[in-house]
């Protein structure tokens, strides 16, 4: 069964940068799409960005399009998510999920998401 983890969380100030890690492990990575999504407190989870690696194919959500740069090692089994030009508005909690079951495609709805493989999450903290 598939594992993933998120590292790379941390606080950095407005306009920094921060590069997030979605390590996979207990299965072969091939034919996986892995979305990025984020919950700031008190509000619902939004996604952000997804990656299709039978596809190659990529998506953006508005609010993050031209800042963030989803990309994959697959040798590695590592899924990265780079945010540049960090806000205040992107605090939030960052989680990676896989999935066999449906190619990358935005907009993110969460919903079909759930039940999928999910990690734990990391903190982004963005000081203004």
């Amino acid at each position: 069964e598939l594992h993933v983890a998120e590292s790379g969380g941390g606080l950095v100030q407005d306009g920094g940068s921060l590069r997030l890690s979605c390590a996979a492990s207990g299965s072969t990575f091939d034919g996986f799409a892995i979305g990025w999504f984020r919950q700031a407190p008190g509000l619902e989870p939004e996604g952000v960005s997804c990656i299709d690696l039978r596809e190659e194919t990529t998506y953006y959500s508005k609010s993050v399009e031209g800042r963030f740069t989803i990309s994959s090692d697959n040798a590695k089994m590592t899924v990265y998510l780079q945010m540049n030009n960090l806000k205040a508005n992107d605090t939030a909690v960052y989680s990676c999920v896989a999935t066999r079951y449906f190619l990358c495609a935005g907009p993110l709805d969460v919903r079909r998401w759930y039940g999928h493989y999910w990690g734990q999450g990391t903190q982004v903290t963005v000081s203004s």
